[in-house]
């Protein structure tokens, strides 16, 4: 059985503070705290700092996140495999993934896996795509939806390259009028979002020579398209983006094509998990059949 103070360790570090760790695990505060004296007693040094707004791993702590966390991870997949063996198709899976894709992908293939393992448990994170990379490789997540290039060591799946498209106000027609050249972007503002200021997003822009000065921020995709349409600057979003937005825009290709690709990341030990293994199926499932044209590895069904 798994020794309850590793729980403890990681409801703590979820949650950043002892009160919180104690609501998730039902028990009380001060049942926490001697969880806690007890682990570091056994261990030898501290695993916290307490601070005003929580608390913090020390640095030592840092250093055996990912072995406690490999433990938990362990204990969860053997839980899951006699699951299995018995019929019962339980378990969870820990998904982070970036905003478009959970607008777009994840309804579907969530509802889908519901419906077909109704016993596995979803949580869904929110997240950029360094930290959705990181929290994979120190199984925090199971699996991750980001983009190449990944620079964490795991298990990386390229699913479908998603083109990056140019967007200008309503009343802006480029001067070949097909596509966005860099005589277009003479004195442009652009509009997006700081996260997506990287990779891709920027390879377009310092192809054109866009200064970081010409560039403005906004919070989300739609807000991007809002500011667009009141005549604030030109966006850039890549087409998956684009599916659920809407607006009084024009939306054109660069005369250089830029695309990012969208990739599956996993770590190995957890893409051992049976619920992970069905995930994973699941998704690489749905992109095969959405983009048959465009899916770049055609995974085979567990």
């Amino acid at each position: 059985m798994l020794p309850f103070a590793y729980r403890v360790f990681q409801a703590i570090v979820q949650e950043q503070t002892f009160y919180r760790a104690a609501q998730t695990l039902n028990v009380t505060p001060s049942a926490i705290s001697h969880s806690v004296n007890q682990l570091e007693k056994e261990l030898g040094f501290p695993l916290f700092i307490r601070n005003r707004t929580g608390v913090e791993l020390t640095p030592d702590g840092q250093s055996i996140l990912p072995l406690i966390q490999g433990v938990i991870n362990a204990e969860d997949r053997l839980q899951q495999a006699a699951a299995n063996i018995n019929g019962l198709n339980a378990g969870s899976v820990r998904l982070g993934a970036f905003s478009s894709v959970c607008i777009t992908w994840l309804p579907p293939i969530i509802q889908q896996f519901k419906q077909t393992y109704p016993q596995i448990a979803i949580n869904l994170v929110q997240a950029g795509f360094s930290d959705i990379a990181a929290a994979v490789k120190t199984g925090r997540l199971d699996l991750g939806l980001s983009a190449l290039p990944v620079a964490e060591k795991l298990t990386v799946l390229p699913l479908v390259k998603d083109e990056i498209y140019c967007i200008t106000p309503r009343d802006f027609i480029p001067a070949n009028r097909t596509t966005v050249t860099a005589a277009d972007l003479v004195d442009q503002n652009f509009i997006l979002q700081r996260g997506d200021y990287d990779k891709d997003t920027k390879a377009a822009l310092d192809h054109y020579q866009i200064r970081p000065n010409a560039l403005r921020f906004s919070i989300d995709d739609q807000s991007i398209l809002a500011m667009v349409e009141a005549g604030m600057g030109m966006g850039i979003l890549p087409e998956l983006a684009l599916e659920r937005l809407s607006g009084n825009v024009n939306v054109y290709p660069f005369d250089t094509r830029f695309y990012r690709t969208i990739c599956l990341v996993v770590n190995s030990e957890q893409a051992k998990a049976p619920s992970t293994a069905k995930m994973i199926a699941a998704i690489t499932d749905y992109v095969t059949a959405t983009y048959p044209d465009k899916v770049l590895e055609h995974p085979r069904n567990n």
